[in-house]
């Protein structure tokens, strides 16, 4: 099997707990090289991985003529720079979301890459979720009629750091809704194939000293007309953690318990109801019996990669294409706005 050759730019972090692990796991590609400042680190990866060859600069690892594409998981000011790097080299990018820290740096990038005949994908793992998938189908095959609510909460315990990029608007552009609402604002308008179009948000920091958020809460209102609400925080502890993707429909429900998140886990409590009876004023608790999905757990990591590499090798339209992830970032920068402002943002 002919196999996508992989560079890697910023091997720590994320690529080194997830990205990495899933690319040696999927069939379709091959660990190359890998890059990281420190070169006593990058040659640590490298050895952990078999790379061929390791580097501490980015032009370095793009002139590597056995590097076909790669993956950027540097802090997200570093993207726009990067980004445009391995355009220029004729490198196919998939690049770990937010893309940019705005949308005009992140309309740039976009376009620099279109203007260079590279393909661009934005790293929302989170998309190959085997239950988000199930969810996905259910709701398109009509399962819970129409979409009327939606609910999502994702979280981690992230204190007070010296250095710590994220906690900076000048190198994350963003805080809590930046980080991890992104994530659920994206599965909401996947599951759903319903985009946002209207947004009121609050965010604050109401824990910790850094300057970006710790708690944000955004209300959506989605084409289709469904009311949504993503919560997002860096101050709730990981033991108290319960991550949600919840959906309800005019004929029944999925209840995602655990299915976001770095790993393809948790279950999804299920509820089709062929006919909805009349009005009950007795409301008496008694529900019908809900059910399960069936799903094939696996890596959401070698999925991506071998979605991406089969793109690529194959001509398939990407999975996640950077357009996706501009639009996500209007998103966000609306619901900004809303806070700032006090009023409701009209995204489309």
């Amino acid at each position: 099997m002919k196999k996508l050759r992989w560079g890697i730019i910023a091997a720590g972090g994320i690529a080194d707990r997830r990205t990495i692990p899933g690319l040696m796991l999927a069939e379709n590609a091959e660990l190359v090289a890998v890059m990281e400042v420190n070169m006593e680190f990058a040659e640590r990866i490298r050895v952990k991985y078999g790379a061929k060859r390791a580097y501490d600069r980015e032009e370095a690892l793009l002139a590597d003529p056995e590097v076909d594409a790669v993956y950027i998981a540097s802090p997200v000011w570093l993207h726009a720079a990067q980004a445009r790097m391995a355009a220029d080299a004729g490198k196919h990018i998939l690049l770990e979301k937010p893309l940019a820290l705005n949308v005009r740096e992140a309309e740039e990038i976009v376009a620099h890459c279109r203007a260079h005949g590279v393909q661009i994908a934005a790293g929302f793992a989170m998309r190959f979720g085997s239950y988000v998938n199930a969810m996905k189908e259910a709701i398109s095959a009509g399962k819970i009629g129409d979409i009327v609510s939606c609910y999502a909460h994702f979280t981690c315990w992230y204190p007070d750091m010296e250095n710590a990029w994220r906690q900076s608007k000048a190198t994350s552009g963003g805080g809590a809704l930046m980080d991890m609402g992104m994530h659920c604002i994206d599965l909401i308008q996947y599951i759903t194939g319903s985009p946002v179009k209207q947004v009121a948000a609050f965010d604050d920091t109401q824990t910790f000293r850094y300057e970006v958020e710790d708690s944000s809460m955004v209300m959506m209102r989605l084409q289709n007309g469904a009311h949504c609400v993503v919560q997002s925080n860096f101050n709730i502890p990981d033991d108290a953690a319960k991550w949600r993707l919840e959906v309800f429909g005019t004929r029944g429900r999925l209840l995602g318990d655990g299915i976001i998140g770095q790993t393809d886990g948790g279950s999804v409590d299920a509820m089709f109801l062929g006919n909805v009876s009349g009005y009950d004023a007795q409301q008496d608790g008694k529900r019908a019996e809900s059910t399960t999905l069936p799903v094939t757990l696996g890596n959401l990591y070698c999925r991506e990669i071998e979605s991406f590499s089969d793109s690529i090798l194959n001509g398939k339209p990407l999975a996640v294409p950077a357009a996706d992830a501009v639009q996500l970032q209007r998103i966000v920068e609306a619901a900004y706005r809303s806070n700032r402002e006090g009023v409701f943002v009209n995204v489309i």
